[in-house]
């Protein structure tokens, strides 16, 4: 969907190919991601209550098989982007994989910066649609990106104060569980939501959407700022959390909603 998002943004002239590289093989590279991820981290998601039940820990699938299935999706999806899309959307695709199985997963066993780490390939998505919109990334397309690094980390944040008892018992050092006390992650919040609501007001102020998409970006930071501020006084964190996880996903997709409808109607003002 923001692979989406970052090709419509760039208002193209939409092509059936385009859309198609977009829908189909993006999906199945991102659906390579996700079961190589699972193959990968078995043995953690056994020891997880909320992953205990995912295909291969409860045993509903065997192993080779799910690795057969997760190498099937990510070479054809390589394939379409790479034969159907751009050089430059194939390398990007590469990357997203890359970075999140061989990097961002074998992290989240070693060091909380995992977090991080992994919202690099979960931001990358825009660019493919921008470079396949214009065969390369505009100002705007970086701004998407940047958008979605500052908004993965208060929302991975909320996850990882709700799931702290779980990463504990699966020996995963997330933040919420290296500090239990929870001060690390209401900063973290904090800090990257005030980014996230500064760094989503720059298309605005540099004249890529018009003050349509600036009063609706203005409004949903301050929807999402406010339980991160009741998470970062400590007033029932535990609730906050589910606030704040709540918050983020109301938020993303109205944001980039109303980015596209201005583009869209309003771009020849830009």
């Amino acid at each position: 969907m923001t692979a989406l998002v970052g090709y419509f943004a760039a208002v193209p002239k939409i092509e059936a190919t385009a859309l198609f590289v977009l829908m189909v093989g993006i999906s199945l590279a991102a659906g390579c991601a996700a079961v190589l991820n699972q193959w990968i981290e078995q043995a953690t998601d056994a020891r997880m209550l909320r992953t205990r039940n995912r295909p291969l820990p409860s045993g509903q699938v065997r192993q080779k098989d799910a690795l057969r299935y997760g190498l099937l999706l990510g070479v054809s999806g390589c394939l379409i982007v790479g034969t159907m899309g751009t050089p430059l959307a194939l390398l990007l695709t590469l990357a997203i994989l890359g970075i999140y199985l061989f990097i961002y997963t074998p992290l989240k066993q070693k060091t909380s910066w995992c977090t991080e780490v992994g919202a690099i390939p979960g931001a990358l998505p825009p660019l493919i649609g921008w470079s396949l919109a214009e065969g390369r990334i505009g100002l705007l397309g970086w701004l998407l990106f940047s958008i979605l690094i500052a908004w993965q980390m208060p929302h991975f944040m909320a996850i990882a104060w709700m799931c702290r008892e779980d990463y504990a018992h699966a020996h995963l050092p997330m933040r919420s569980v290296v500090d239990p006390s929870g001060k690390q992650v209401a900063w973290i919040m904090l800090s990257y939501t005030l980014l996230l609501w500064m760094l989503s007001l720059l298309p605005w102020g540099l004249k890529e959407a018009t003050v349509f998409y600036g009063c609706i970006a203005l409004a949903m930071g301050g929807y999402l700022f406010r339980p991160v501020v009741w998470f970062w006084k400590d007033r029932e964190r535990d609730l906050a959390a589910r606030r704040v996880f709540f918050a983020s996903l109301v938020y993303l997709p109205l944001l980039l909603i109303a980015l596209v409808v201005d583009r869209w109607l309003f771009h020849s003002v830009c």
